[in-house]
């Protein structure tokens, strides 16, 4: 259960939120150009671009969840449980590459959104955990730069890339049907309503967000899909780098889940571990925890970019209090 939402224009801010009952030891990695990059069924990348977004650091492999590169790419796996397929070891192209070995393939080597498609035509994903005790996790992906976001599939019928024009991906159904959804939603603005129900009853605007009713507040994939889209179209920016990573989080802080408010069939809470922004623009990958709503922010510098060695930083998940008297 997770949401990443795209602004490719006029400001290029891209993140998610990450939905789950547990941590998966997740912290800020900054894998530079010059730490190898292993693969299953491909050469060792040895250089490639520079990557931050959050990760699982073993065997010094970061596991992304989310990440962009120096160049502005970004690219996030949100749960795709049901639908996404991975080809048996057996069966599998000579240059197949795992799950988890697709945001550093793509990310690595793609500057732009064009190359990635490039890349990413017929891509065959194996069915390979990364170590034991890893699970295979059933992904797809969201891809977005400067120039729009694309949303890739992989299923039993082969990879989808999809053109995201919303700039938004949630999880199940299929893509194509969550954009077709959007459209039961068209008469709905930030405005208020029109009395096109009975123009000839007295009907009253009796408070503010009715020519948004019919909104839906659940957290179900499909109705954080339209609520993502609703307030991605309609929130205003200001142009300050601040005040717009700020409104962003305010984005996701609307598909967030509150612990308690979605149970498991294990019986164990859903809900919101960390929402993160990542800032092409300046450089910057933002993010703030269940635990703490401070904005915290890790810098691309060239320093970073161009060791060998991850860098890593663990999450503050502290909740910091400012008094005032």
């Amino acid at each position: 259960m997770c949401t990443s939402v795209a602004f490719s224009a006029p400001r290029k801010l891209f993140g998610r939120t990450l939905d789950l009952e547990y941590s998966f030891g997740q912290q800020v990695v900054i894998t530079p150009r010059n730490h190898p990059l292993h693969f299953h069924r491909r050469s060792t990348m040895a250089h490639h671009l520079a990557m931050i977004g959050m990760a699982t650091v073993d065997r010094d492999t970061a596991l992304y969840a989310e990440a962009m590169n120096e160049k502005g790419l970004y690219m996030a796996g949100l749960n795709f449980p049901g639908n996404a397929y991975y080809t048996p070891p057996e069966q599998a192209a000579a240059d197949a590459v795992a799950p988890y070995e697709l945001i550093p393939l793509v990310l690595g080597r793609c500057e732009t959104l064009a190359q990635a498609e490039a890349i990413l035509k017929g891509i065959d994903l194996l069915n390979l955990p990364f170590a034991p005790g890893y699970p295979v996790a059933p992904l797809h992906w969201h891809i977005a730069d400067g120039t729009g976001s694309m949303v890739l599939e992989v299923m039993e019928d082969g990879a989808h890339l999809y053109p995201d024009p919303v700039g938004v991906l949630t999880n199940n159904p299929p893509f194509p049907y969550q954009q077709m959804n959007l459209s039961n939603y068209q008469t709905l603005s930030p405005h208020p309503p029109r009395n096109t129900f009975a123009p000839a009853l007295p009907l009253a605007v009796y408070g503010q967000g009715m020519g948004a009713l019919g909104l839906p507040g659940d957290v179900s994939p499909m109705s954080r899909f339209v609520r993502a889209a609703f307030l991605k179209e309609n929130a205003l920016f200001t142009g300050d780098e601040i005040q717009d990573v700020t409104q962003f989080f305010h984005i996701l802080d609307g598909v967030s889940m509150v612990r308690g408010s979605v149970i498991t069939p294990e019986g164990k809470p859903d809900l919101t571990l960390y929402a993160s922004c990542a800032d092409a623009s300046h450089g910057v990958y933002y993010y703030k925890t269940y635990e703490n709503h401070q904005i915290n922010g890790v810098r691309f510098t060239e320093a970073l970019m161009d060791g060998e060695a991850l860098s890593c930083y663990p999450l503050e998940n502290q909740q910091h209090v400012h008094w005032v008297n």
